[in-house]
């Protein structure tokens, strides 16, 4: 539980000591930290949605929330790049999984949405892990009832923006064309960050741009300086709030071989850590990390990965506390 610092204030309960209890020991919450039911109240919770119904091509994402945990226990408290007490600045917990339906999409995006949106409501700021990435929809939908619309910076080889798979609405694919249809984000300050690969048609891109989004292809990675990239993300992004959204796949397949749809000439790991510390400051207010499929991992070189781009996300929200 927590405990009182003396001036009547609760001091926040970090993971357990790495010092005390070795890593491979002890709960496999995500970093080791404090279940949700363990405190009183928290202002950052790590949430699972073991949900791959949405997925087009390899499948097991329902297993990614339980292997980026296991991939976290390395996690210290103390985060260099961004000079902050990430588990010490404020009380960050796990608040498990959001059970959800695994045959019926239609319901399981309400409940993820009724899931998300009870942590939202009291004041926490959510970093989800999935799943597929048909999950953002229902999470932003959570969102837009307490922040109204919000800027949108999504991390993806893909561009997520089609209008159905096989007349199915709610795919892994579909998720931002249904998010715009109900202007559950800013079309003027959202992007697409690290867009590669072959698509269906030319007029896929056309199409995506008529929803507003700034594309950031990952081709571009070559051959520009990433602050560049990061000084154009944060003017596109301005002071509204801000949702970051993460296909593990935006990643190379050499530093995240675990997904579903891979696709060569990806990000790097380094690249992508230093993008997200590059949004220090701005409005953050939610994000996801969705696509890890453990079956396909080795050496937990994806898991890895995704769990600190979890801990640079805690990092960033810990800091507006």
């Amino acid at each position: 539980m927590q405990h009182s610092t003396g001036d009547g204030q609760e001091a926040p309960v970090g993971q357990l000591d790495g010092q005390a209890v070795p890593r491979y020991a002890g709960h496999t919450t995500f970093a080791r930290l404090p279940r949700i039911e363990d405190v009183t109240a928290c202002d950052v919770a790590v949430v699972g949605v073991p949900f791959d119904s949405g997925v087009t091509y390899r499948p097991g994402a329902r297993f990614g929330p339980a292997h980026i945990r296991q991939s976290s226990r390395l996690l210290r408290p103390y985060n260099p790049a961004l000079d902050v007490e990430t588990f010490g600045r404020c009380q960050v917990v796990d608040a498990g999984d959001i059970a959800v339906n695994p045959f019926d999409i239609s319901q399981a995006i309400e409940q993820v949405e009724q899931g998300a949106y009870h942590l939202i409501r009291h004041g926490t700021s959510p970093v989800v892990l999935g799943g597929d990435h048909t999950i953002v929809y229902p999470v932003l939908k959570a969102l837009h009832r307490v922040h109204g619309p919000v800027a949108l910076v999504h991390f993806d080889a893909h561009l997520d923006t089609w209008d159905t798979y096989y007349d199915a609405p709610f795919t892994h694919g579909t998720p931002f064309r249904r998010a715009a249809e109900e202007g559950l984000f800013l079309d003027d300050h959202s992007a697409h960050v690290g867009i590669r690969g072959s698509l269906y048609a030319a007029s896929d891109l056309s199409d995506d741009a008529d929803l507003g989004f700034r594309i950031v292809h990952g081709r571009e990675f070559a051959h520009r300086p990433l602050k560049n990239i990061v000084d154009e993300l944060r003017a596109t992004i301005g002071e509204h709030p801000l949702y970051v959204s993460i296909d593990i796949d935006v990643l190379d397949p050499a530093h995240a071989p675990a997904t579903g749809t891979p696709e060569a000439g990806g990000l790097t790991s380094r690249e992508l850590l230093e993008l997200l510390r590059g949004f220090d400051g701005l409005n953050l207010v939610g994000a996801d990390i969705v696509e890890v499929s453990p079956a396909y991992d080795h050496a937990e070189i994806t898991g890895i990965a995704a769990a600190n781009l979890a801990y640079e996300l805690v990092g960033l929200l810990a800091k507006r506390r």
